[in-house]
């Protein structure tokens, strides 16, 4: 059974969405807009962020628009491709059980990202529309991958709109001009 997200259980995890990838991913702008909309969502949500970067000082650092809605948040460095490698990352995920999870590459970051966290038990949603790889065979092979392994699929304002539950929450008119 898929448990509804829960705004005290969830938590946003964006994977190495890194300057260096920009002219290789499919839609990497796209990939980057939606992962801005859920990073401004959770924060008016109150939800907590994890963001990493893989190996910085070759891949650059976290995009500007990204950077930016980030704001407080700095974006833990890893050379492992499991986020779960990256220093730091497990005590930020504190006892959250429901991850929402975006970035790059979907075939390798994401997935393994994905797959140690299904492992400790903790429910991952793959947030769809803020996923991608450099070729579009790679990232449907992960996420057919992570399906078979129990993650969910979702996307940026399912996820938003679950969260809230109801039109009459507080941040209702907030999110709402986010996806629109």
């Amino acid at each position: 059974m898929i448990e509804r997200l829960n705004i005290s259980k969830a938590i946003l995890v964006v994977v190495d969405l890194q300057e260096a990838f920009a002219g290789a991913i499919s839609d990497f702008e796209k990939i980057v807009q939606r992962a801005v909309i859920a990073v401004h969502g959770c924060a008016a949500l109150g939800i907590p962020i994890v963001a990493t970067e893989q190996v910085p000082a070759k891949l650059g650092k976290t995009v500007e628009p990204l950077r930016n809605a980030l704001g407080g948040v700095h974006p833990l460095e890893k050379t492992a491709f499991s986020a779960c490698g990256a220093p730091g990352f497990m005590e930020g995920l504190g006892n959250r059980s429901q991850i929402l999870l975006c970035g790059i590459e979907t075939h390798i970051c994401v997935q393994q990202t994905a797959l140690d966290l299904l492992a400790q038990n903790r429910r991952v949603q793959i947030l769809i529309d803020a996923v991608g790889s450099r070729s579009p065979h790679d990232r449907e092979a992960g996420l057919q991958k992570l399906w078979a392994a129990g993650a969910i699929p979702s996307s940026v304002e399912m996820a938003l709109f679950e969260l809230m539950g109801d039109s009459r929450h507080e941040q209702f008119r907030a999110i709402q001009k986010l996806v629109k």
